[in-house]
C-alpha cells in the first residue's frame, strides 16, 4: 500500500515539475551533456580535419539530445515562474525542443545502452565508465518518458525533428561519422546501422503516441 503512495507521489505532476526536482534535473542534464560534448571531443576533431566541416554537427548525438532535454526543463522552469504558463500558447520553437528531445533522449539512450552490451556480448573489455555510461544513458531514455506528458508539442514540430533523426542516420552510416564502436562490432556494422533506423522509427512513433494520448485527455476534459 505504502509502495502504491510512494509510486503515486513520485509520478505525480506536482512532484515531477517542483522547483527542487526541475532544477536537480536541470544542472545534472547540464553537466552530462558538458560531459558528453568533451567525450566527443576527439571524434569532431577527426571529423573535422577529415570531412567537410559541418559534419560535425552530426557526431555529437547523445550530448545534443541532453542539451535538448535541458531546454525543454528550462521551459517548465519559466512556466512555474510564468503567471500565464508557456504551455497555454505553445511555439513552434518549444514543440522542437521538446520533441527533439523526447525521440533523441530516448532514442541514443536505448542506443548505447544496446551498443555497450553488444560489444561486451562478443568479448570487448568492459570498465567502470561503461557502467557509469549505460546507468547515464538509460536515465536519458527514462526522464524523456517520464516528462513527456508535460510537453506541448503538436504534429510540425515532430515531422521536423523526424526528418532531422533519419537525416542523421544517413549521415551517420552512408558518410562515416556514426559514434564510434567497440573494434568488436565493427563488423556488424550493416546490423548497427538497421538497428538505428529502427529506433528512430520506434522513438517517432514514441512521441506521436504521448501527442495523440494529450489530445484525447484534452478532449475527455472538454466533454
Amino acid at each position: 500500500m505504502r509502495q502504491g503512495l510512494v509510486l503515486s507521489m513520485l509520478w505525480s505532476k506536482s512532484f515531477l515539475t517542483s522547483s527542487v526536482v526541475l532544477w536537480t534535473l536541470f544542472l545534472v542534464n547540464l553537466a552530462g551533456t558538458i560531459y558528453g560534448y568533451q567525450w566527443y571531443s576527439e571524434q569532431l576533431w577527426y571529423t573535422w580535419d577529415n570531412k567537410p566541416g559541418w559534419y560535425i554537427w552530426f557526431v555529437p548525438d547523445s550530448p545534443t539530445a541532453s542539451l535538448f532535454f535541458t531546454l525543454s526543463l528550462l521551459y517548465l522552469l519559466l512556466d512555474r515562474r510564468s503567471s500565464h504558463p508557456l504551455d497555454k500558447k505553445p511555439s513552434v520553437l518549444r514543440g522542437f525542443v521538446e520533441a527533439f528531445s523526447l525521440i533523441t533522449s530516448f532514442k541514443y539512450g536505448i542506443w548505447a545502452v544496446a551498443m555497450i552490451a553488444a560489444g561486451a556480448a562478443q568479448g570487448n573489455p568492459t570498465n567502470w565508465q561503461d557502467g557509469m555510461l549505460t546507468v547515464s544513458h538509460l536515465g536519458m531514455a527514462a526522464e524523456a518518458l517520464l516528462f513527456a506528458r508535460f510537453y506541448t508539442y503538436r504534429m510540425l514540430p515532430i515531422v521536423l525533428v523526424a526528418g532531422w533523426t533519419l537525416w542523421n542516420d544517413f549521415m551517420d552510416y552512408q558518410n562515416g561519422i556514426f559514434p564510434w564502436l567497440p573494434e568488436v562490432l565493427e563488423d556488424d556494422l550493416g546490423a548497427v546501422e538497421m538497428f538505428t533506423i529502427s529506433l528512430s522509427v520506434v522513438s517517432i512513433i514514441i512521441a506521436i503516441l504521448y501527442l495523440l494520448s494529450r489530445r484525447s485527455a484534452k478532449q475527455k476534459t472538454i466533454h
